[in-house]
């Protein structure tokens, strides 16, 4: 009896010997659409930034074109010195070594998604991703962003009692913070953070896991880096640079208008107002920390309309204008699959 079944000839069995060739891969169209809708995406958000703020970009446009164009190209060198301190900070936050060329474009991808999103959510996301694709490990990359950002932090605070004393006549402090409401919800954000994490911990035990690598990672991190010169000395020489160098801008945009406030009172002005307005989770800081920084000038004595005008000047150096190139290299890194 004949055991072919009725639909047809039976297939020959594979000899020694034979050699089929494979199957044609798929082309990762998928994959690819998606990276390259990735890297268009900012420059579509820098688009829509453009348009909800083209009044701030003309009227500081038109302010700055009247300004002495040595201490704004000085305020544009101050910007790019920022972006050198930050590279320091995050290599010596880990211990791995990085490579300087492409953790410098990170900076700048990171410092361009850090206008788009607020309390830093976007230059910490670029960055993770960029450890990430240099094979770091997860609980590693989240470590070093949290001691990036306390050091940041730590740092700011002789920084503000050397300015202090160097510029005595300054407005008060306590002048400078947000209104009680405001301060309110930053206190409650504060404490229901930690009881939230905690809740969510013994609630959903999958997290419990990575939470505890993560602080192991951290301690064990943070104990290596600070046995090592390589690490510590750009970790806080990093991280005290990052500030004045924000605050010089403001300073050479100030000189560049004849504002009449001295040097280390603009530097001061700056910690200040920034010290003050960081609980306000707001892109970049935009919006808490120049209303501050307007009042902590107008303290001074400076003319409100020229405090104004220096504080416009100081988002076009340090956000419109590094924006595209910035953009630019968030684009160039994800085309590149760095990120």
């Amino acid at each position: 009896m004949s055991l072919l079944p009725l639909d047809g000839p039976a297939s020959p069995l594979p000899r020694a010997g034979d050699r089929r060739p494979p199957l044609p891969a798929l082309p990762a169209l998928p994959a690819r659409r998606t990276r390259r809708t990735l890297a268009l995406l900012p420059l579509l958000l820098l688009g829509v930034w453009a348009a909800v703020d083209w009044h701030a970009v003309r009227d500081g446009a038109a302010r700055l074109a009247a300004a002495d164009p040595w201490w704004l190209l000085a305020g544009l060198l101050f910007t790019a010195l920022g972006w050198v301190a930050a590279a320091c900070v995050r290599q010596g936050a880990i211990p791995d070594r990085l490579p300087p060329g492409l953790l410098l474009a990170s900076q700048i991808a990171a410092g361009a998604a850090n206008h788009v999103l607020p309390a830093s959510i976007g230059a910490h996301a670029v960055t993770v991703r960029f450890l990430r694709r240099q094979g770091v490990t997860l609980p590693r990359a989240t470590a070093s962003i949290a001691l990036y950002s306390l050091v940041r932090a730590l740092a700011k605070t002789p920084l503000l009692l050397f300015f202090l004393l160097a510029a005595p006549t300054a407005v008060r402090p306590a002048a400078l913070l947000p209104d009680r409401q405001t301060l309110l919800l930053a206190a409650a954000g504060l404490l229901l953070a930690p009881a939230a994490a905690a809740v969510a911990l013994t609630v959903v035990r999958p997290l419990r896991r990575p939470a505890l690598d993560f602080v192991r990672t951290a301690l064990t991190d943070a104990r290596q880096l600070h046995t090592r010169p390589a690490r510590f000395v750009p970790l806080w020489g990093g991280a005290i640079a990052a500030p004045l160098l924000q605050a010089s801008v403001v300073a050479s945009v100030g000189k560049a208008l004849e504002l009449p406030v001295s040097w280390p009172q603009l530097v001061f002005a700056f910690l200040a107002a920034s010290t003050a307005a960081g609980a306000v989770p707001a892109p970049g800081g935009i919006g808490p920390v120049d209303a501050a920084l307007v009042f902590a000038l107008a303290g001074y004595g400076a003319p409100l309309p020229l405090a104004t005008a220096t504080v416009i000047g100081y988002r076009v150096l340090t956000v419109w204008l590094p924006l595209l190139p910035g953009m630019l290299v968030l684009s160039a890194l994800v085309q590149r699959e760095a990120l």
